[in-house]
């Protein structure tokens, strides 16, 4: 349900350049259209308002807030999606992330390219 909802506010509030859903929480790279808090509240709520409604339940989904960090440059971005990968290797989940169904690296998972200003400039 997750995942649906996290592919169904792409294009629409963000670009989905890579993802992880771990039991308890999650990773994601986007680069939001417009601004990160708005997009993030898509996606928070409505995630929210699908899990009340398809499982008929009133229990807070999310804590308050989120944590963020602004991807600097390639290196930084390749950092991290390196940890996103890694998050299920981790937790033994999987051998390859590539094997993990709720990560981005997941055979036939839909994302967006890396931003434009991250490629490397062609020597």
């Amino acid at each position: 349900m997750f995942l649906e909802t996290l592919r169904s506010y792409r294009g629409r509030a963000y670009l989905l350049h890579d993802y992880v859903l771990m039991p308890e929480h999650f990773h994601i790279i986007i680069t939001p259209v417009g601004s990160l808090e708005k997009a993030v509240q898509f996606l928070k709520g409505g995630f929210s308002f699908r899990a009340k409604k398809d499982l008929n339940s009133s229990m807070e989904v999310w804590q308050r807030g989120f944590s963020d960090h602004r991807i600097r440059d390639a290196e930084d971005y390749l950092r991290h999606v390196e940890y996103i990968r890694r998050n299920p290797l981790g937790r033994r989940l999987v051998e390859n992330a590539a094997e993990y169904p709720y990560c981005s690296e997941f055979y036939g998972s839909e994302k967006d390219e890396i931003p434009q200003w991250l490629k490397p400039i062609p020597v």
